[in-house]
């Protein structure tokens, strides 16, 4: 259970500093520390804002997955952690139920009497409650021999009596697993270009068998709702007596994440079972949006709003009207996106690319509700996060785009007038806002510690912390971050984030491991930069301007222009430089070293190397790689057949002749997402060319290598970048006074 603060605001910096002054030269971060890391996560704020569920987690317990069974539909991963319950008002803890357990999809009942959640117990889940007075914890004894299906949704009904779940078809779990176990490890496995999947996909779509179900929870009696029904973000009508819900079907493989699916809206009769039809299935990916009474829904279809009242006949186009060029001389039209209705149905917030918009329901009359700056790359960053009760305002999180301030606001709907109601450098995420606005739950960090959960009273008034994860940290030395900015080749303005080395002393050159994806902005604890800061190494997140059809040179352009700003300080010694990245940072990492000869040393971290064969190379993930590569995060912007020498030039593989740097690969045997086939490519090519390349494999691993692996594999692989990296820094130690010696 996390140690309860009861002090808060300046008591709890005054608490504080006697420890830092008992301890005034904090030790360096280790491994052990990071395996030790708690973090928590707010599963359900009552209404009211006066009670919170609560899980922590240790990073330790998150290790140890078998990624072998990734697909396979009856495996999930254990998520052991302590569940608790906390009075936002007062502070005070208890533990739900004691020790660490599995749980899952915890939810208040609406007057925040009674906490829902579905317990772990070993393949099978229990649906427990508990009452949040008694501190009383029973497990409902469900009535039927069906099984509670692992992704149940946990929805109440308005009475508090009883919940909406979803079963599992007798025999699912036997079908599912021999299914797995055919594609994995049948002897005779035949594939058919004409089926409408993958096999994989098929596999996958196994999950969607359940049986909604409304459980009485008095008595455990359960009353299906039909026959099988894979219910999208299911919610009852005001009065209880229907569930309104959406369906996403496959009907075949996708290439494009766009097609293939089909989705409808329906409504189900409790009593009777009876669905209604009320949006037809398309074969396009709709996502609708319930009122809070049920009584109407909106959704987005290219572009437009349409909504459709449950008395009414059909859905009708809102936006049609409104969509011409947003100025002249753009050709572009404007489009509409949902954000939410307004608490009493009246309205529909929806947004363009140049505000926020008032949509009448009934009458598609709309206005301005809140304009936007006219200048997209400065204006802030606006998240809606809820409505005041009375609908005359927003709470609205905000994050400015050239400096850290972050926080949330109140918008005032009538006066047009935003007001901060915390506004600062720290981190904050998970807002919850209770019902009448007068309670805020949210978590924080100062950008370099662990998040903790806080909570506030109306205006924002007496900030408060919750929690006390991480006092083992209190004689540890994290890494500081700062934001910095520098110009690419190109004179494009990019930020990246920088991560101080243990033991700084200003005036003073330290070497520099970059770690590369993609955007960076915002800090907060990160595992990866204070273990490598630990080492007495800088850390940088450097950001890249990466384009369709050209993102390979972005690497080269930003993450070196942003060394050199560093350089242009003093602070980092350019003949020790180390890049290193994981997944689509690791494919950087590699594209990035046969560009340039900079750096000392690099690491990939389950990062592909040959975007060709890595088209089919992940079965698991179906047809995920193709999209990428075509119109996702790879940016190619075309087929293999297409445009081939865009592959060819964006697989490193092809160029490791160029590659000069000593390279270091750490791959997982299991990993489901970037096969270690194809970072063994790159071994055998840079052994094949005499180049300096250490290829390792941890044999319980997943995607991340040793970081998703075992707690032994975890200190592995730590320990062997930690090395690599010295290893190098000090060649170039040697080289330099070698040099200096023969003059």
């Amino acid at each position: 259970m996390s140690r309860l603060l009861r002090l808060a605001g300046a008591s709890l910096v005054l608490t504080a500093l006697p420890a830092l002054a008992q301890n005034p030269t904090p030790r360096p971060f280790t491994i052990d520390d990071a395996l030790g890391v708690r973090t928590a996560r707010i599963e359900d704020v009552s209404k009211d804002g006066h009670w919170l569920a609560l899980s922590v987690h240790v990073r330790r317990d998150g290790l140890g997955v078998d990624a072998s069974r990734y697909g396979d539909p009856t495996y999930v991963a254990p998520q052991p952690g302590e569940l608790e319950l906390i009075d936002a008002t007062s502070g005070r803890t208890r533990a739900i139920l004691p020790g660490k357990v599995d749980a899952r999809g915890a939810a208040f009942s609406k007057d925040g009497s009674k906490l829902a959640f579905l317990l772990r117990k070993g393949d099978d889940y229990t649906l427990d409650v508990d009452d949040v007075a008694s501190n009383r914890v029973r497990t409902v004894a469900l009535a039927t021999t069906k099984a509670v299906a692992s992704n149940s949704p946990l929805v109440w009904a308005p009475d508090g009596k009883s919940v909406l779940v979803a079963l599992r078809p007798n025999g699912w779990a036997a079908g599912a697993r021999a299914a797995f176990l055919h594609i994995t490890e049948g002897e005779i496995v035949v594939q058919n270009a004409s089926e409408p999947f993958l096999a994989w996909d098929s596999v996958r779509n196994v999950n969607n068998r359940q049986i909604p179900a409304v459980v009485n929870l008095a008595d455990g009696a359960v009353h299906e709702l039909g026959g099988e029904v894979d219910m999208r973000a299911p919610q009852f009508t005001a009065d209880g007596s229907h569930i309104v819900f959406a369906t996403s079907v496959p009907k075949k493989t996708s290439y494009d994440n766009r097609s293939g699916t089909a989705s409808g809206v329906y409504r189900v009769d409790v009593a009777s079972g009876k669905i209604d039809t009320l949006l037809k299935p398309v074969d396009r990916r709709l996502s609708a949006k319930w009122n809070e009474d049920g009584s109407a829904f909106a959704y987005e279809d290219r572009g437009n709003v349409f909504v459709r009242y449950v008395n009414e006949d059909s859905a009708r186009n809102l936006t049609a009207r409104y969509r011409g060029p947003a100025t002249r001389g753009d050709t572009a039209r404007t489009s509409y996106a949902i954000v939410a209705w307004r608490p009493d149905g009246g309205a529909l917030l929806v947004s363009t690319r140049d505000g926020w918009h008032l949509l009448d329901p009934r009458t598609g009359a709309i206005s301005t509700a809140y304009a936007f700056e006219s200048d997209t790359a400065a204006r802030p960053t606006r998240t809606f996060e809820s409505w005041s009760k009375d609908g005359r305002s927003l709470f609205v999180a905000t994050s400015a785009k050239d400096h850290w301030a972050r926080g949330l606001e109140r918008y005032d709907l009538e006066s047009k007038q935003a007001t901060p109601l915390a506004s600062d450098a720290n981190v904050y995420a998970s807002w919850h806002v209770s019902g009448d606005g007068s309670r805020f739950v949210f978590e924080r960090s100062d950008g370099d510690r662990p998040n903790e959960v806080y909570a506030a009273g109306e205006n924002f008034s007496g900030v408060h912390a919750l929690t006390s994860l991480n006092p083992q940290l209190a004689g540890v030395a994290l890494t500081h971050s700062e934001l910095v900015s520098y110009l690419d080749v190109d004179g494009k303005k990019l930020y990246g984030v920088l991560y101080y080395p243990y033991g700084y002393q200003a005036g003073k050159k330290y070497p520099l491991v970059a770690e590369v994806y993609e955007t960076f902005f915002d800090n907060g604890y990160n595992e990866n930069m204070n273990l490598l800061a630990a080492q007495g190494w800088f850390v940088f997140h450097p950001s890249v301007d990466l384009h369709i059809g050209y993102p390979g040179e972005a690497w080269v352009k930003g993450v070196t222009d942003g060394i050199n700003s560093l350089e242009e300080r003093g602070l980092v010694d350019g003949t020790k430089l180390g890049v290193e990245g994981q997944s689509y940072g690791g494919y950087a990492a590699n594209l990035l070293i046969e560009q340039t000869d900079r750096f000392k040393a690099a690491v990939n971290i389950s990062g592909k190397v040959d975007i060709i064969s890595f088209l089919g190379d992940s079965p698991r993930i179906g047809t995920r790689n193709y999209s990428a590569a075509e119109n996702g995060q790879d940016r190619l912007g075309a087929t293999l057949w297409q445009a081939p020498m865009k592959y060819i030039q964006h697989s490193a593989i092809f160029y490791a002749d160029r590659i000069t740097t000593p390279l270091l690969m750490l791959t997982g045997r299991d990993d489901w997402n970037v096969p270690d086939t194809n970072e063994r490519e790159m071994y055998y090519a840079l052994r094949r060319l005499g180049k300096e390349a250490v290829w390792v494999q941890y044999a319980h691993a997943g995607h991340g290598a040793g970081r998703a692996g075992t707690p032994d594999e975890f200190q592995d692989h730590w320990s062997r970048i930690f090395g690599w990296f010295r290893t190098h820094f000090d060649k170039a130690t040697a080289a330099a006074a070698t040099t200096t010696s023969s003059r």
